[in-house]
């Protein structure tokens, strides 16, 4: 009797950890098909309406319709029961966390972009946003933070990677399946090399996250942030 109560407590564990499993590989498609649709939703509105707005209207109105791309996974967070724990936001010294954040957002920029724009490949690292007024580069900052870093960090190395991981169980293979589909995520505005590009971004966040003390997903918000904003300074100072 001993044996089969065991037995069936064995086959009830099992049973629950392959709901477990469905339940995550559920979640990475829909949450990366979900993100898919925002962007392309995103894509649709910055084409036809955006631009048809007053201009303090679409400054703010380019961050918050950018939160779209993650309001699936946030869902299926929520429905989950998940944490932003669980995703790597944690709450001990955040003062070094932010620290992290701009130190690596500064390093990043200086080896791609800095460096390319210094050895004469500049136009292959410009976002095509020629700016001239002081305004415009402090709104860049406060889009790429707020908009780009917070919304892909938090689907990207957040949520698809804490989905991934409990599913593959494997760092490496994880990092390598989160940051394919972050490279295959840019299809709309990047050809084939710069989706390879920035699939190896996304290798070097993972390994950021996974490796440096105290960076954490709010560090790489604001390293994503920051990289992405100085791109349009090391554009207007360089070419």
């Amino acid at each position: 009797m001993k044996m089969r109560g065991l037995d069936i407590r064995g086959k009830s564990v099992i049973s629950r950890e392959d709901d477990e499993m469905k339940k995550n590989i559920l979640a990475l498609i829909f949450g990366y098909l979900g993100s898919i649709l925002g962007l392309l939703g995103l894509w649709l509105f910055n084409r036809y309406v955006l631009m048809t707005l007053a201009l303090n209207t679409r400054m703010v109105a380019a961050i918050v319709t950018y939160w779209v791309i993650a309001f699936v996974p946030l869902v299926i967070m929520i429905f989950s029961e998940d944490k932003l724990t669980d995703y790597g936001f944690l709450k001990e010294k955040i003062h070094y966390q932010i620290l992290t954040g701009i130190l690596l957002g500064l390093l990043m920029s200086v080896v791609f972009t800095l460096l390319p724009h210094l050895l004469g490949y500049g136009r292959y690292v410009n976002a095509g946003k020629n700016y001239l007024h002081l305004w415009q580069f402090v709104y860049e900052f406060i889009y790429c933070i707020l908009a780009i870093g917070l919304v892909e960090e938090f689907v990207f190395r957040g949520f698809l990677y804490h989905k991934a991981e409990s599913i593959l169980g494997n760092e490496i293979i994880t990092i390598i399946v989160t940051s394919v589909l972050f490279g295959l995520f840019h299809f709309i505005y990047g050809n084939i090399l710069q989706l390879f590009a920035t699939s190896i971004i996304g290798v070097i966040f993972c390994v950021f996250k996974n490796k440096i003390k105290y960076c954490t997903t709010l560090s790489l918000i604001i390293t994503h942030g920051i990289y992405d904003a100085l791109i349009t300074i090391w554009n207007y100072l360089l070419l």
